[in-house]
């Protein structure tokens, strides 16, 4: 059976959503124009007053923000509150120049609280559980974050922070975790310790919360096998508010965003046109609860789509896929596009560890993209043929997985990429050649509702031949 923390805000109707976020967004397009001159100044340059903004309709008048407009309002210039009246500050990590920082009231503490229980209850925690955040403290969102949706809960909060893995460990095994927090990388670090030191019958974990790195659905299986549990993703950005913007429910279908507090769009990351409902595109965020930071229109540069269909949790909150990249670090490869977690999805399925560095280049005006990828030590032979081997078998799948991506790549108007290519073409992947792939195989015409293999047998002439 389902639980939700707060049930009246996370089921209410659309039209209750919309009302909140009508309401909301109103006042606070002006008190930022009346509060924040650098903001201000933006709207002024696109002849844009607060009088202009009657109904979330018209959100697509006000101006964007990035995060170089955070950069040069570095410190004060883009709070909406005196600086006495903010309780706490945070900031991103591993930029260069100016560092990006996010002020909160206590309101805002207490929003942000608030929208992190509902992802701790909605992993199936409750004020029964022993809730582990090994999240970075600090200045990083993760950890203050999660530990006070614990408190919110009532769990029982174990706030460890990341690193010492030995105290990590015996912590878990001591005082019965149940529900883990940490970055999904360090999540799989923990579950491989854990099951070479044999201490997989003394964990009690049921479930883990995972976020603030892409990972793919392959990485997901891996950790939920080797722990025992089901792991949720949760999404946040520092400047927003840190997790907690979204959040997976049990279906696990995509992450619900809290709209009661923040208003998503998805844009053309070019021309910054607001794209229609199922498109693919930049994601973007308006807040309309907090009061320190309010950032209108925040361009997170994440590309994903939004699926408003009804959620079989009961949730009615509108969810977002997994992250398929980012439009600042995707990568145009001979005119396909590729993002690193593809690539990640490639030597997983081959048994290799998500470690590797991408390097592209051009040589004589073609593009070159060169995958260093470190092997474990099972992997590796005294007889110099066997690694090289595994370099070319690793190279095929590349191109395999590449050309089913771009003659596929029309129908990401699902929930996550990852699905779309292993369930969907599983079954037939294996079976195809490349001469397959390059006679049309895996063609889909544009305009289908749905993918499937039979809708491919009945579409497509190449399945026809092949049937006949």
């Amino acid at each position: 059976m389902e639980r939700y923390y707060q049930p009246e805000i996370e089921c209410a109707s659309r039209e209750q959503i919309r009302a909140w976020q009508n309401e909301r967004l109103i006042p606070t397009v002006k008190r930022v124009y009346e509060n924040v001159p650098y903001y201000r100044r933006l709207m002024e340059e696109k002849n844009v007053t607060p009088a202009d903004i009657r109904t979330i309709d018209d959100l697509h008048k006000l101006p964007f923000l990035t995060k170089e407009d955070l950069r040069k309002a570095y410190p004060y210039g883009l709070l909406a509150v005196p600086l006495r009246d903010c309780v706490r500050i945070q900031s991103t990590s591993g930029t260069t120049g100016r560092r990006v920082v996010a002020f909160y009231t206590q309101h805002d503490i207490d929003l942000w609280d608030e929208c992190c229980a509902r992802a701790i209850v909605a992993a199936g925690g409750s004020n029964e559980d022993v809730v582990h955040v090994c999240y970075g403290y600090g200045l990083f969102t993760g950890g203050p974050g999660l530990n006070g949706g614990s408190h919110k809960v009532g769990s029982l909060t174990l706030p460890m922070s990341s690193g010492n893995t030995d105290r990590q460990i015996q912590f878990m095994c001591d005082l019965g975790s149940t529900i883990l927090c940490c970055t999904p990388s360090y999540a799989a670090y923990l579950a491989e310790e854990i099951i070479e030191r044999g201490l997989r019958d003394q964990i009690k974990l049921k479930a883990g919360i995972f976020g603030a790195e892409a990972w793919s659905e392959e990485m997901r299986q891996d950790i939920q096998n080797k722990l025992g549990i089901k792991a949720y993703d949760i999404y946040g950005l520092t400047e927003i508010s840190g997790p907690g913007v979204s959040f997976e429910c049990s279906d696990q279908h995509g992450m619900h965003i809290n709209e009661d507090n923040f208003i998503p769009e998805i844009i053309d990351p070019d021309t910054g046109e607001v794209l229609p409902e199922g498109s693919v595109g930049e994601l973007v965020f308006t807040c309309i609860t907090k009061d320190a930071f309010p950032l209108l229109r925040y361009r997170t540069r994440d590309i994903c789509v939004l699926n408003y269909e009804q959620c079989p949790c009961g949730r009615t909150h509108v969810r977002m896929s997994k992250p398929m990249g980012r439009s600042d670090d995707m990568l145009i490869i001979k005119g396909v596009n590729v993002f690193p977690s593809q690539i990640e999805t490639v030597l997983l399925n081959k048994g290799y560890p998500a470690n590797y560095q991408i390097i592209v280049s051009r040589e004589n005006n073609s593009d070159k993209l060169e995958v260093l990828v470190e092997m474990t030590p099972e992997m590796f032979s005294d007889e110099l043929s066997t690694v090289s081997q595994r370099e070319k078998e690793l190279v095929a799948e590349y191109h395999r997985y590449f050309d089913i991506m771009r003659n596929g790549w029309c129908f990401l108007r699902g929930d996550d990429t990852h699905d779309y290519i292993r369930k969907e073409i599983s079954e037939a992947y294996d079976k195809l050649t490349d001469r397959d792939i390059q006679d049309g195989a895996l063609y889909l015409m544009l305009g289908a509702d749905c993918f499937s293999n039979n809708d491919l047998i009945r579409q497509n002439r190449y399945w026809n031949r092949r049937s006949n």
